[in-house]
Order: structure tokens, then C-alpha cells, then sequence
């Protein structure tokens, strides 16, 4: 199992509806509204690295809205 961390940016005011369009991303377990340098952080499980790549790449960062990411694979 696979588990990562995606840090999102979103446009200005977006946020808020986006948050639950990340949470039915398949492979999201959960995700939180932060405050700092992104807008958003992300956590998947996944049965391989594959799967977190297709999730952020097909799954969130087509989300409108959604301006930049960045993942960060578990290592423990």
C-alpha cells in the first residue's frame, strides 16, 4: 500500500467548494483546508505509485479550480 500526501493550490475563493470534489477523488482518503503556502492538503492510499499518479493527474488537478500540486510519497 501506498500512501501520499498532495498539496494543492486553488484559485483565489475555491477552496471551500473544492474540498469535497477532492474527498470523491478514488483513492482520497481524506483531505483539510490549511492555511500556508497551499490551500488544500490531500492524503491517498493506494495499492501502488501508479494509482497516486492517476489519482492527482486524471483525478484532482482536473478539478476547475485547481492551479497547481505537489506529492509527497510516505516512506514510512
Amino acid at each position: 500500500m501506498v500512501h501520499a500526501f498532495i498539496m494543492i493550490k486553488t484559485a483565489a475563493g475555491k477552496s471551500e467548494g473544492l474540498l469535497e470534489s477532492i474527498r470523491d477523488v478514488e483513492s482520497v482518503s481524506d483531505a483539510h483546508i490549511v492555511a500556508g503556502t497551499y490551500d488544500i492538503i490531500a492524503e491517498i492510499d493506494a495499492p501502488e505509485v501508479y494509482n497516486v499518479l492517476e489519482a492527482v493527474s486524471s483525478g484532482v488537478q482536473g478539478l476547475e479550480g485547481v492551479t497547481d500540486t505537489k506529492t509527497y510519497i510516505a516512506m514510512d
